[in-house]
């Protein structure tokens, strides 16, 4: 009886230390976008009001929730790794209205999963989708606020997704995989092994690391990127006129 309450005990300080992770990386990524949104404005933007702001991070958020239901498993990395494009919209958003909306349309899309679809991954995936989306997607509309233009827009998105695969690959190396292991009560090498059934050059968490999670985060990056070039324009056309 004793060592199952300390079990207990020490599941819910697991649980706790992760919500209180998860609340200070939120709060840093939007201080992060708020930052970077203030220091790359300029006099001649043009000002949206709030509730125009909020009707459209709405919309945003709302196509990219519907668009993570389309996700599916690719051949190197386990099944728990699923592409989907529902950075698009989101991107499409921070590009428009500034990171800080940016990082609030990702929330908002990762909220709506939770309350709609719930988690099988102990919340883990859920946080994972939300700060590497974050990592590309503020990166990528800062660069971009210095310069409106199409090649401004890849040097935003190339940087993003060269931010996004390498603080993204670090995460996931001494935080995500971990805590996915430990919160699902599993031991690390169990997750090394679905990636070894995947790909035999996966051993470690380094090769787990090089082999499935940095090629995820490039291949992801770049369609996101293709997408958004091809889009972005005429989308934000229509939003600026309704402003």
């Amino acid at each position: 009886m004793f060592l199952t309450a300390t079990n207990l005990l020490t599941q819910i300080a697991d649980n706790l230390s992760f919500f209180i992770v998860c609340i200070l990386t939120v709060l840093a990524t939007y201080t992060v976008a708020k930052l970077g949104e203030k220091f790359s404005s300029s006099k001649q933007e043009k000002k949206i009001s709030l509730a125009k702001k909020v009707t459209f991070i709405g919309i945003f958020s709302g196509i990219a929730f519907v668009l993570m239901m389309f996700d599916f498993p690719l051949w190197f990395a386990p099944n728990f790794y699923k592409i989907d494009i529902s950075d698009v919209p989101v991107l499409v958003c921070a590009f428009t209205l500034g990171p800080v909306a940016g990082v609030l349309a990702e929330l908002c899309k990762v909220l709506l999963e939770l309350i709609v679809r719930g988690t099988n991954t102990a919340f883990v995936g859920e946080f994972s989708n939300f700060i590497i989306g974050c990592f590309f997607v503020v990166p990528a509309s800062i660069i971009y606020r210095f310069a409106k233009t199409k090649l401004g827009a890849i040097y935003g998105l190339l940087a993003g997704i060269i931010i996004m695969t390498t603080f993204g690959s670090l995460f996931n190396a001494f935080y995500l995989l971990p805590k996915y292991a430990l919160l699902y009560g599993m031991p690390l090498d169990t997750l090394i092994g679905m990636g070894s059934a995947i790909n035999p050059n996966i051993t470690d968490i380094t090769s787990f690391i090089l082999f499935a999670v940095v090629p995820f985060n490039l291949l992801k990056g770049f369609i996101i990127s293709i997408i958004v070039l091809f889009i972005y324009k005429k989308i934000s056309l229509f939003i600026n006129k309704g402003v």
